[in-house]
């Protein structure tokens, strides 16, 4: 049994580190996305899965081997690059940049200017924002929360009094 596509790609395109890449159309109706809407751009189907609620908006972009898959949202002027992969319901937005073999799942954030790259983890609630720069061998997860005005990673939760 095939997945039905819930997109395709258009003319449409633009150069981006030496890819061409496609804007994506909605060719049903799935989350919060609608038949004929656009999408960001992405260098192959593999970028995207068809299956969940997945989607890129906006000038996003994803490229070489990297995926979004489940619900994941990447959004803004975001960028998802290497064989990074972004899913569960995890959002990557603003112009964060997740790349190399970098992983954003669950209900993890990724926005800002922030950059996550390596084999480094962002899991669970954790949010990373601001212009931080997360590199290999580190995981954020459960409510840890960084941003450019944090000098250390902090609970979330410890943060509210909770």
């Amino acid at each position: 049994m095939s997945i039905e596509k819930k997109y395709k790609l258009t003319e449409e395109s633009k150069e981006a580190y030496g890819h061409t890449l496609y804007r994506i159309r909605a060719l049903r109706d799935f989350g919060h996305v609608k038949t004929g809407d656009l999408g960001g751009f992405i260098k192959k189907e593999d970028n995207l899965s068809h299956d969940g609620d997945c989607w890129i908006y906006d000038n996003a972009i994803v490229y070489q081997n990297a995926k979004v898959y489940g619900n994941a949202l990447v959004c803004d002027d975001a960028q998802i690059g290497g064989k990074a992969r972004v899913y569960g319901n995890a959002r990557v937005f603003h112009d964060a940049h997740v790349y190399g073999k970098a992983q954003v799942y669950g209900n993890a954030c990724v926005y800002g200017n922030a950059d996550v790259s390596g084999d480094a983890e962002v899991a669970g609630n954790a949010h990373i924002a601001g212009d931080q720069k997360i590199r290999s061998g580190k995981h954020f997860g459960d409510n840890t929360e960084v941003d450019a005005s944090a000098s250390t990673p902090r609970n979330i939760q410890q943060s509210l009094g909770g």
